[in-house]
Parts: structure tokens; C-alpha cells; sequence
């Protein structure tokens, strides 16, 4: 998922989960899938959202030179591309994180599974009044996202930034009561995420999400802290392939995923298509799918 799509958690429970896909035709998975699919010139639908990111036309074209023909599936919302493939309409898709996904599978009952990871978009703290973290004053505000998934994520950040203290450690679930405050240095606000940017003035510093950082007058590189993509706290948030469970091993999506992974031109193309903040990474596997089935269980015990 693009850094677009790190607010959009909350929308699972507002829009249907299973949107009727007009015009989708049956994926090429019922002639290639299954743990050994794998052939010359096989045809691989991915559902994405923003076809026209600067890393597709270049991960096409080295997909071809492999001998896969790959088939962009543009979506217009986030909503479509997990049941599109949990129905096969899709062979794999391709725009978000762990948490998103493990929000879909609890929701669905489907059992949709990371394959491999593309990035992870970190998210920032931001101050027109102090230019490091450790400027900032104890006892001063610093504002947070109100969203629940944007919120969680921003916790995080404050914590390995060293100005507050989760009680449960840090979870993808973590909200403002998690915030232990007798032994945080800073005070959290909640704001609605669009009218943080105004509000920058009036706190010590806020966690701005990713799409409202230039309606802020801001560059991402003004960010005084952000996400550690090594940090343990962070792996939820990586972007990741997905596929059903029944095609976790077949060779050629996983083939796709190191193109993706290793080419210069697609690596080049996701650097430019992010505005230079995208941290390429090569997750081990089996962390992605530990990490799905932590965070779905952690939303289950939050019910």
C-alpha cells in the first residue's frame, strides 16, 4: 500500500467489504495458480491502486523480460482490491500493509497472505518550534492523529522517539489510554488528521500524516522524527504482496516479487512516485506472516 493508504484503515468498517467488481474477467490463477505455477508467458493479473505510480510501466517491462506478462488491475478505492482477489478475479494485489490486511481477513474470514514486502512509507513528527526531538520541553502537547489507525501508528512514533511511554509496549491497537503518563516527558492531544497542519503552532510538535505534510508548507525531509523501518514497532506498516493462501509458494508470483524487490528501474520509479519517502525493503516472509497473524489476533482481543 502507498503512503496514501496508511489512513484509510477506519473505511473497513464504513464501506461494504465485498464490492461487486464490474467488468473484472476471471483471473489467469484457475490455469496457473497453486504452489508449483509456473510458466513462460503466463498472464498475472495484480490488483493496484495508482497504475499510473512510476514504478509499474518499469515493472512491467522487466516482468516481460522474464517471460511473465503482467496485467495491472486499477482500482478507484482501497475497499476492492482484497475481495477481488480473495475471489479470484485477481491473482495478486498489491497496495497495503500488514494492518490492512489483517483487519480484511478478520472481517472476511478469508485467510489472504503476505508474500513478499515493496516498502514501508514512514510516518513523521513535525515542530515549527523546535528543531530535535530532544529540544522539546517535558511537560509540552504534541498532537496526534484522532483515527484510530493513524493514531496507533503515531504512538509508536512518539515512543522510539523517546517522549512517551506505552503501557502495552506498542501495539498497531495502542491508543491514548495506552499512554502511560507518569512516565511519558510530553502530553498527547488528539486532532481530526486535515486540521493538524493549522494546528502546528499552538503544540510542541505533531505527528502529521504523510498526505497533509505539503499542505503544511512542510518537506518530508523537515520531519525532526519518524518511523525506524528496523524498529519492531514498524514491521505492521510494511507494504506488501498479497496473494491467497493456496498460492504462497507458486514460483512465478514469487519471481515477481524479487523483480519488484531487485530491479534499478522499479526501485528508481517507487523512490520518485513516493516524493523520495519510500524505504525499500526485502522482509523476510515468514516476519510478514508472523506480523499478520500478531495483529490479527490483537484486533480480535480488542473487540
Amino acid at each position: 500500500m502507498s503512503r496514501r493508504t496508511t489512513s484509510v484503515i477506519a473505511a473497513l468498517a464504513a464501506v461494504p467489504l465485498f464490492v461487486a467488481l464490474a467488468g473484472c474477467a476471471t483471473a489467469s490463477s484457475e490455469s496457473g495458480s497453486g504452489s508449483e505455477g509456473s510458466s513462460e508467458n503466463e498472464v498475472v493479473k495484480i490488483g493496484v491502486v495508482g497504475k499510473a505510480d512510476e514504478q509499474w510501466p518499469a515493472f512491467v517491462e522487466a516482468a516481460a523480460d522474464e517471460g511473465i506478462t503482467v496485467e495491472l488491475v486499477d482500482f478507484g478505492s482501497y475497499e476492492q482490491p482484497n475481495p477481488a482477489l480473495a475471489e479470484g478475479e485477481i491473482d495478486l494485489n498489491q497496495f497495503q500493509h500488514i494492518v490492512y490486511l489483517a483487519e480484511y481477513n478478520n472481517a472476511s474470514g478469508e485467510d489472504l497472505t503476505p508474500i513478499g514486502s515493496t516498502a514501508i512509507y514512514p510516518l513523521g513528527l513535525y515542530s515549527t518550534k523546535y528543531d530535535d526531538v530532544k529540544d522539546i520541553p517535558k511537560g509540552e502537547t504534541v498532537a496526534v492523529p484522532d483515527d484510530a489507525s493513524n493514531q496507533a501508528r503515531a504512538l509508536n512514533v512518539l515512543q522510539q522517539a523517546g517522549l512517551i511511554e506505552l503501557k502495552s509496549g506498542g501495539t498497531p491497537y495502542s491508543d491514548l489510554a495506552d499512554v502511560d503518563t507518569e512516565k511519558s516527558d510530553v502530553k498527547v492531544k488528539a486532532l481530526e488528521a486535515a486540521i493538524i497542519p493549522t494546528s502546528l503552532p499552538d503544540v510542541a510538535a505533531a505527528i502529521i500524516n504523510n498526505d497533509f505534510v505539503q499542505d503544511a508548507g512542510l518537506t518530508f525531509d523537515d520531519a525532526i522524527a519518524q518511523d525506524d523501518p528496523e524498529d519492531a514497532s514498524a514491521l505492521p506498516y510494511v507494504n506488501i504482496f498479497a496473494a491467497r493462501a493456496e498460492d504462497a509458494d507458486n514460483e512465478t508470483y514469487l519471481k515477481l516479487v524479487e523483480i519488484f524487490q531487485t530491479n534499478e528501474d522499479v526501485q528508481k520509479g517507487l523512490l520518485k512516485s513516493s516524493g523520495d519517502t519510500a524505504v525499500a525493503l526485502q522482509t523476510p516472509v515468514e516476519d510478514l506472516v508472523a506480523s499478520l497473524e500478531k495483529v490479527q489476533k490483537d484486533a480480535e482481543s480488542k473487540k
